[in-house]
């Protein structure tokens, strides 16, 4: 059989399928392909209550890398793959910006139906088998049951040292095909409440901790489906959940939240550097340099000046932050990870303070200059814990006072 009466053949099939199908109905599934990344991004708007009083706002962002592998068809019949991630978590900061929050790493399976196979050690996804779909095709109107959980990571807080897992019923309508960003999608409901008592299997290391007794709330979910592809590139939700502890103490979570999903392709690291250098250089921007990392691309400002002791950026700082602006905007889908660091002088604490306020004032800048949206803008301070010079003389130190602007691709 040739390649013509091969895609003669796989349209037929097409065609025969849709015509079985009722008027307006989709069966929807989740696609795989081996080696495909994705990064997910999700903004959380939340208020805190304690005893039905606010204790706090706190505007959270979540970043996902997700690489799939080891695409396979199982004993029942469905295409599942791994997916192995990396989670990030981070709260807007006092400096108003978003620090580097901690990592997680996860790995588990899923099938094309949304189901997850994942070991008990995995505190994320924090929402999991959040959509699952039916075998059969679904017309809109139509709604479905499917089971999930919530799996949330109390060890701060309650030193529950496994991950606090929340069971619950989910029910999905599909309303129908939208389009949202000149792109038609399908949008499903899901919704779900809940209520849960914690089993005496839930134990802490602190023997005098006031654990969660009960767990309650909903959520509300809008997600936008690309069928074509078999993603979810955008999701909203409303949430109310409540904990309510041993002692009778109940904490409050209210809030909004909405992620997107982007497909990645990593950059050729080595010729984006030559090319950044080469702008460097051509536009005559002192003291800094780049250079491939592990992270992706670092962009380091050696001696960058602030007004004396402040974290407030000087004129001629912002003038060559301003001309790599349109470097950086060559690579909208990439996120920036703003460092700082300091030389060997005053208190270790001071030396930290002094980093992450510089961190922040680079980010808050590249932010005001629309390079980027301030959630697509991590920061994060070392102090003098990485000296890339001796702190033995005051051109080594300027050295070491810097800060770098890296491009992520991971």
């Amino acid at each position: 059989m040739n390649a013509n009466s091969l895609r003669a053949t796989a349209v037929a099939g097409t065609l025969a399928l849709l015509a079985a199908l009722p008027l307006g109905a989709e069966t929807f599934r989740f696609r795989f392909i081996e080696g495909d990344q994705w990064r997910i991004n999700s903004v959380v708007h939340e208020s805190v209550y304690v005893n039905r009083k606010l204790s706090h706002t706190a505007d959270i962002t979540n970043r996902v890398t997700l690489r799939e592998s080891d695409v396979k068809t199982d004993a029942d019949g469905l295409l599942s793959a791994l997916q192995e991630c990396t989670f990030m978590t981070s709260e807007r900061n006092t400096n108003r910006s978003f620090e580097w929050g901690r990592e997680y790493e996860s790995s588990f399976r899923r099938n094309e139906l949304g189901t997850y196979s994942i070991g008990r050690e995995y505190f994320m996804p924090v929402v999991r088998n959040v959509p699952t779909f039916p075998k059969g095709d679904v017309k809109p109107g139509q709604s479905w049951k499917g089971t999930g959980e919530e799996a949330h990571d109390l060890r701060d807080g309650f030193g529950i040292e496994e991950p606090f897992r929340v069971p619950f019923e989910v029910t999905y309508t599909y309303v129908g095909p939208q389009v949202k960003d000149g792109k038609t999608l399908h949008l499903i409901t899901a919704e779900y409440t809940l209520f849960y008592d914690s089993p005496s299997t839930v134990k802490s290391g602190d023997k005098n901790a006031d654990l969660p007794a009960t767990t309650m709330g909903w959520s509300k979910q809008k997600l936008w489906w690309d069928n074509e592809r078999g993603v979810l590139p955008y999701y909203s939700e409303e949430f109310r959940i409540q904990l309510q502890l041993d002692s009778g103490t109940v904490f409050e979570f209210r809030g909004t939240a909405e992620a997107t999903a982007t497909e990645t392709v990593a950059l050729d690291r080595n010729q984006v550097v030559r090319n950044l250098n080469d702008e460097i250089s051509r536009l005559g921007i002192p003291d800094t340099t780049a250079a491939a990392t592990d992270e992706g691309i670092t962009i380091s400002l050696e001696n960058i000046q602030f007004e004396p002791d402040s974290a407030r950026l000087l004129p001629s700082e912002k003038q060559k932050i301003s001309k790599l602006a349109a470097f950086l905007e060559r690579y909208p889908d990439k996120e920036l990870l703003i460092t700082g660091h300091t030389a060997l002088a005053g208190t270790a604490e001071a030396r930290q303070e002094l980093s992450e306020e510089r961190a922040a004032a680079v980010a808050r800048y590249l932010v005001e200059t629309g390079v980027r949206s301030e959630y697509n803008v991590y920061t994060r301070g070392f102090g003098a814990e990485h000296p890339i010079a001796p702190n033995d003389t005051e051109a080594n130190r300027s050295r070491n006072r810097r800060v770098e602007i890296t491009i992520l691709d991971k």
